[in-house]
């Protein structure tokens, strides 16, 4: 039987395993990808078929996005967490509207695909 805590080891090694993939298939630095699996993961279940579902999702998004769209949307998405006007800059401008919009679509796309 193999105790809770080596789950996560082994889910998250299989995260890398598959994050060096993912990395040479669709550009995404390695550490965007485990990134998002991870957080994918605690958000969905720490789960074989979490895992699986969360890779197939990330894997979609780049076929989607380049990176450096992906990078800009989630910086907005970040970056417009903070209160006040600052925050205002990165949820309400144009830019961070079209960003936002366009990793919206790459994620619901990778919903329908994936889980």
């Amino acid at each position: 039987m193999v105790a809770t805590g080596n789950l996560d080891v082994i889910a998250f090694l299989a995260a890398l395993t598959f994050a060096a993939t993912a990395s040479a298939a669709g550009g995404y630095p390695t550490i965007a990808v485990v990134d998002y699996v991870y957080g994918c993961m605690k958000a969905n279940g720490e789960t074989r078929a979490a895992l699986e579902g969360c890779s197939c999702s990330i894997d979609v998004i780049a076929s989607i996005m380049p990176y450096e769209r992906y990078e800009a949307a989630e910086t907005f998405r970040s970056l417009g967490l903070e209160t006040g006007e600052r925050g205002a800059l990165f949820r309400q401008t144009a830019p961070a509207k079209s960003a936002a919009a366009e990793l919206r679509r790459a994620q619901a796309e990778a919903e329908v695909r994936c889980f």
